[in-house]
C-alpha cells in the first residue's frame, strides 16, 4: 500500500501544486501537525484527519504508516516540501520495518523558493540552506555550517530564524555571518508567505539582527554578490553581456 508524504508548500491553495491537491483528493485519512491540517483542511473537509502538535512527528507517521499498513489510503503533509525538513525522511526509516508499505512522496514550494520569490530572487548562484532551531541539531554545529556558508560566499537561507526560547538565534547567525560578511551585505526576510499578513523587507546584514522573526519567517543573508533591484534583493547568476 502507497503512504504519500505530501508538501503542501506554505497551505494556502494557490501555493499548493496540482499533484499535491489531486493526491489529496485521492485520500481517504490526512495525518499531520494540527497547524498544517487546519489549513488542508479548508480545502478537503470531508477527509478523516489525524493531528498532534510539535515534537510529535515520530508518533504522528508510525500512525500514518500503520493506517496504510491496514489498508487505508493516507496520507501525511508538511509544510513547504515534504522533503526540506520535513517528515519524508522519517517517513521512510518508518515504513523500512514494514513489508507492505511504500512511501511516495509528493514534491511542494519549499519557503526558500516561495520567500525567495517574494522577495525578489535572492537564490539565483550557489547557496546554503541552514535550521537554526537547536531541537535535534546542536548548536555548536549549526554555527559551524554558518560559518563554513558564509566563508564559501555563498547565500544563506535560513530556517527557524526565532522562537520565544530562541529569541537571540538570529542576531547569533548574523554575528557569525559578520566574520566574513560586510556589515552593508543584502540580506532580506519574508514572514507568513502565502498566508495572511505576508509581508518582506530587504535590509542590510547589520540591520539583519534586529529584525523581528518568527517560526513562519524564511530569512536570506546575501553573498557578495547580491543587490538590491528595485526595492527587491537579487543575486546574480552572472550571465556574459547582461
Amino acid at each position: 500500500m502507497k503512504l504519500y508524504v505530501v508538501g503542501i508548500g506554505a497551505g494556502g491553495g494557490d501555493g499548493m501544486t496540482l499533484e499535491a491537491k489531486k493526491t489529496l483528493e485521492s485520500v481517504d485519512v490526512i495525518v499531520g501537525y494540527t497547524v498544517y491540517a487546519e489549513l488542508v483542511k479548508k480545502m478537503f473537509p470531508d477527509k478523516e484527519y489525524v493531528t498532534s502538535g510539535m515534537r510529535e512527528e515520530a508518533r504522528r507517521v508510525r500512525a500514518a504508516v500503520e493506517m496504510s499498513a491496514a489498508g487505508k489510503k493516507t496520507a501525511v503533509v508538511c509544510s513547504g516540501d515534504a522533503g526540506v525538513y520535513g517528515m519524508a525522511s522519517l517517513a521512510h526509516e518508518i515504513a523500512a520495518e514494514y513489508e507492505n508499505v511504500e512511501i511516495c512522496s509528493v514534491a511542494g514550494v519549499s519557503a526558500m523558493l516561495s520567500g525567495g520569490a517574494l522577495v525578489g530572487a535572492p537564490l539565483g548562484h550557489d547557496f546554503a540552506v541552514i535550521s537554526l532551531s537547536d531541537l535535534l541539531t546542536p548548536w555548536e554545529v549549526i554555527e559551524k555550517r554558518i560559518s563554513l556558508a558564509a566563508q564559501a560566499d555563498m547565500v544563506i537561507c535560513l530556517y527557524n530564524p526565532s522562537s520565544r526560547a530562541r529569541r537571540d538565534y538570529l542576531q547569533k547567525a548574523c554575528d557569525i555571518a559578520a566574520r566574513f560578511r560586510d556589515g552593508k551585505t543584502v540580506c532580506a526576510a519574508a514572514k507568513n508567505i502565502g498566508r495572511g499578513g505576508e509581508e518582506y523587507s530587504v535590509m542590510t546584514l547589520k540591520e539583519l539582527g534586529t529584525y523581528d522573526a518568527d517560526m513562519f519567517t524564511t530569512v536570506f543573508i546575501g553573498s557578495s554578490s547580491s543587490k538590491v533591484i528595485n526595492g527587491k534583493m537579487v543575486t546574480p547568476r552572472g550571465y556574459k553581456n547582461v
